[in-house]
C-alpha cells in the first residue's frame, strides 16, 4: 500500500475540524486525521507493506520548465506552496510520529510523491494499492499486475476502487489511457490548460480512434479532409496547440524509474522508538490515534509502555 501522503494530510486537514487541538491549543487535526485514515486503511485492506510517499518537491523544475503554468496558481506570494497557516506546523509533527512508529516515509529530491509512487509500483512484485485523491495516478492502474487506485474523493469512509474497468467506465477510454486523456482535456487544479476547446468527450473520441497521443498527432498531421472525430474545428484546435502538446506529456507522465534506495515497507511489529512515540502522543494529544494505529498494525498492548 502506497500512501500519497500530502493528498491524505490535506484531506485530513479539511475533513477534521481545527477545533481538534493539542494540549497547548494548537490544531492537530491533520495529524490525527492522517493517523486515523491510515489505521482504517490497514484494517480494511490488510496490506503486507506500507509506504508513506512524500513530496520532496511539490513543483519539480523539470515540469515547470516544460510548462510554466504547472501549479503556478498554488505558489505562495513568498514562494513555495500555499499551505494553510494551521496546517504547516503539523507536517513536521507527522514526520516525527511516522518515524517513531516505524512507518517508512520516502521522498526523492526533485520529484513529487506521484513519482515515488510510480517507481515503487513499477518495482513491486505483487499487487499494489495506491491511496490518493489525485486522479493523475489513474494512469498507473494495471489489471495484469494488480495495481489499482483507492481514490479518496468522497473521503476515507467511502473509497472508490479504481482499476482499468473503472477508468473505462468513467471516461470512456481504454483503462490505461488516462495520461493522454488528461493532456488533451487538461486539469485546472494543476494549471494544465489542455487543448483549448477539446473537452472530455472529444478527448475520449480521439483516443479511441487513434490509440494514443502520438497516434492522434500523426493523424492530425496527415489529415487533409476532415472527418469525425477530426472535424475541421478539432483539427484547427489541435494544430494551434502544437507547442502545448510537445510539453504537456512530460508534465503529466508519472516518472516510474527514479533513483530510490531499496524500500521494504515492512509493517512494524512494534514502534521503532516507543519512548519518542509516547512523548509525541502526550505532547500533541495523539494518544487515541496512536493506539488505533497500533491496533491496526497488531502491536502488543504494552507497545508504548
Amino acid at each position: 500500500m502506497l500512501l500519497d501522503a500530502a493528498s491524505l494530510y490535506f484531506r485530513a486537514f479539511y475533513g477534521v475540524p481545527t477545533s481538534v487541538t493539542a494540549p497547548d491549543g494548537r490544531p492537530i487535526n491533520a495529524v490525527r486525521g492522517f493517523l486515523d485514515m491510515t489505521a482504517r486503511l490497514l484494517s480494511a485492506h490488510r496490506p503486507d507493506r506500507l509506504v508513506a510517499c512524500w513530496d520532496d518537491d511539490w513543483r519539480p523544475a523539470f515540469r515547470v520548465d516544460a510548462l510554466p503554468s504547472y501549479k503556478a496558481h498554488r505558489v505562495a506570494p513568498e514562494g513555495g506552496e500555499e499551505v494553510p497557516d494551521e496546517l504547516s506546523p503539523q507536517v513536521p509533527v507527522l514526520i516525527e510520529v511516522l518515524a517513531a512508529a516505524g512507518i517508512d516515509r520516502v521522498g526523492a529530491p526533485g520529484y513529487e510523491a506521484d513519482d515515488v509512487i510510480g517507481t515503487l509500483a513499477t518495482r513491486a512484485r505483487g499487487p499494489v494499492d495506491i491511496v490518493t485523491g489525485d486522479r493523475d495516478l489513474f494512469q498507473l492502474v494495471d489489471d495484469a499486475r494488480g495495481i489499482r487506485v483507492l481514490y479518496t474523493a468522497r473521503g476515507i469512509a467511502d473509497i472508490e476502487s479504481v482499476d482499468e474497468a473503472a477508468v473505462a467506465a468513467k471516461y470512456g477510454i481504454p483503462g490505461r489511457a488516462y495520461a493522454e486523456f488528461a493532456v488533451l482535456r487538461g486539469d485546472p487544479s494543476d494549471g494544465l490548460p489542455g487543448v483549448a476547446g477539446v473537452g472530455a468527450k472529444t478527448a475520449a473520441a480521439l483516443i479511441n480512434e487513434f490509440g494514443d497521443l502520438a497516434g492522434i498527432r500523426a493523424a492530425v498531421a496527415r489529415t487533409a479532409v476532415p472527418k469525425p472525430p477530426l472535424t475541421a474545428a478539432v483539427l484547427k484546435k489541435m494544430r494551434a496547440a502544437a507547442d502545448y502538446l510537445d510539453a504537456a506529456p512530460v508534465v503529466v507522465a508519472v516518472a516510474c524509474t527514479i533513483d530510490l534506495p531499496p524500500i521494504d515497507g515492512i509493517l512494524p511489529a512494534r514502534p521503532a522508538d516507543a519512548d519518542a512515540l509516547a512523548r509525541f502522543a502526550e505532547a500533541h494529544g495523539l494518544g487515541s490515534s496512536v493506539r488505533r494505529l497500533g491496533a491496526a498494525l497488531g502491536w502488543p498492548a504494552d507497545a508504548l509502555d
